[in-house]
């Protein structure tokens, strides 16, 4: 089979039911295909609710534990948090607003500059979705076992099913939860931050000083941008039914207040909280709150905060699944995304929980800065001179996908000196004292890279024989399809 470059975003499998309207909650089989301008709806303030139900949650507050261990006291661990939060959600932001232009998922608009090499980001995102389902089912769990007395492996069955079933629904109920458990987690969280303010000693003194105080605040910062900027690589999963008309600055604030009041406000939490949660997060929320009914019903919100943010990983995980090349339905791959992330969570949950959980953390998201260094430089070279976008149209047009692979693979490379975590400290990290700086670096060695190997390649004339992934240029068909 001829590799017709417009088919790879527009197969059978690809395609399927969309909602027409909002409230339109019939099962969504629609894959990574664009999305017609008569199947867009709704308004860009439903980013605000899509972005921040799903990220407070015992993910968010967990993290922000993790301050007491690097010797942050509260104040330091706040400038640190805020910093990166804010700094890990405008890449975010920014890539939504393509979403309502395009009517394309983000990765499956990343095959315009990797074109067949997006193979490599494809798995990495299906990889990340399972791991992003470990990092928040852990707690969603957990607290279900606390609740219910049910075995940990039990519950957190449960709760992956539940969680499995909104996602295979799609995209329209994905953002009808998530503009409802805002209320619900809003409520929950008012209650628990006047519980905590009101009966938990703060540490406000930090335990480190000179340049290990400046490590653990960089390190702590990253940590808080990592959060943030994982949902990059799903970004305009959420705003690709958005009217072409939608106001691109309406959805970059929406979006950047959504994740950066959620998780602000999580990781404060566990900041605050310091050595009275650790590891014990769900079990801590509940005997912060007195146990009896206030204490079932916070187990209740987060199991059920875990289902509604985990559906989106699902969902997201799905189109990763389609755009590496498997022509299976959307629906489909989101039950594979979660039966996998199954087995991780057991393996989290069996010891020594904060290194493995600060390690997941860290290491799934690495590739993300790179990514978006090759796909902000290549939408930039698109955009000039261009007030509307046609995916196909540019898809059909020959165009070399090794740039982007080898932008994206020496960011990636260029990050690994500045890496910490309990797996492996780069020399350079170590060298100033556990400071990571590794997302920076790869965001700005990959966006140099392919800027050069862009401009190069555009003044080089293209043979069509020789282009990677153009029209008519792969004789042995899309990958997965055999």
């Amino acid at each position: 089979m001829n590799d017709d470059a417009p088919t790879a975003l527009t197969a059978d499998a690809f395609g399927g039911r969309m909602p027409t309207r909002a409230g339109d909650l019939a099962v969504e089989s629609h894959g990574i295909a664009p999305i017609p301008a008569a199947n867009r709806f709704g308004r860009p303030v439903r980013l605000l609710t899509v972005f921040f139900a799903p990220n407070l949650t015992m993910t968010a507050v967990f993290s922000g534990t993790l301050a007491a261990g690097l010797g942050l006291g509260f104040g330091t661990g706040l400038v640190a948090l805020i910093v990166g939060t804010v700094l890990g959600s405008i890449p975010v932001a920014y890539l939504v607003t393509w979403g309502p232009l395009t009517g394309t998922a983000q990765l499956p608009f990343a095959r315009l500059p990797f074109r067949r090499a997006v193979v490599l980001p494809g798995v990495v995102q299906w990889v990340n979705s399972i791991a992003w389902d470990a990092l928040v089912g852990l707690f969603g769990g957990d607290a279900l076992a606390q609740l219910t007395g049910l075995p940990f492996w039990l519950a957190v069955a449960i709760v992956l099913l539940l969680q499995c079933a909104v996602g295979v629904l799609g995209y329209e109920v994905i953002h009808r939860v998530q503009a409802v458990m805002t209320v619900v987690t809003a409520v929950f969280f008012v209650v628990l931050t006047i519980r905590l303010l009101s009966g938990q000693s703060i540490v406000v003194a930090d335990t480190v000083s000179g340049a290990e105080l400046a490590g653990a605040f960089i390190l702590f910062s990253t940590i808080a941008l990592s959060l943030a900027i994982s949902w990059a690589s799903y970004a305009s999963d959420f705003s690709r039914y958005l009217p072409s008309k939608t106001s691109r600055p309406r959805a970059f604030i929406y979006t950047l207040l959504g994740l950066t009041l959620s998780f602000g406000w999580g990781e404060t939490l566990g900041l605050a909280a310091g050595q009275a949660l650790t590891d014990q997060t769900t079990a801590g929320i509940r005997t912060l709150l007195g146990g009896g009914v206030l204490g079932a019903v916070a187990l209740l919100v987060i199991t059920l905060t875990a289902v509604s943010s985990n559906a989106m990983n699902d969902y997201s995980g799905s189109l990763a699944l389609q755009t590496i090349g498997f022509r299976v339905r959307r629906p489909v791959s989101a039950v594979v995304v979660t039966v996998i992330a199954f087995a991780l969570i057991l393996w989290m949950h069996s010891g020594d929980l904060a290194s493995k959980f600060q390690d997941v953390l860290l290491l799934i998201g690495y590739w993300i800065p790179p990514f978006v260094g090759v796909v902000v430089i290549d939408w930039w070279h698109r955009r000039r001179h261009r007030r509307s976008f046609d995916v196909l149209a540019d898809l059909a047009r020959p165009q070399p996908g090794w740039p982007a692979l080898v932008a994206f693979l020496l960011g990636c490379a260029a990050a690994v000196p500045f890496m910490n975590t309990t797996v492996f400290t780069g020399p350079v990290a170590s060298a100033l004292h556990g400071a990571d700086l590794a997302y920076y670096v790869g965001l700005v060695a990959s966006a140099l890279v392919y800027a050069l190997l862009r401009r190069v390649t555009a003044a080089t004339p293209i043979d069509r024989r020789s282009v990677d992934g153009a029209v008519g240029s792969d004789p042995e068909g899309e990958p997965g399809q055999g």
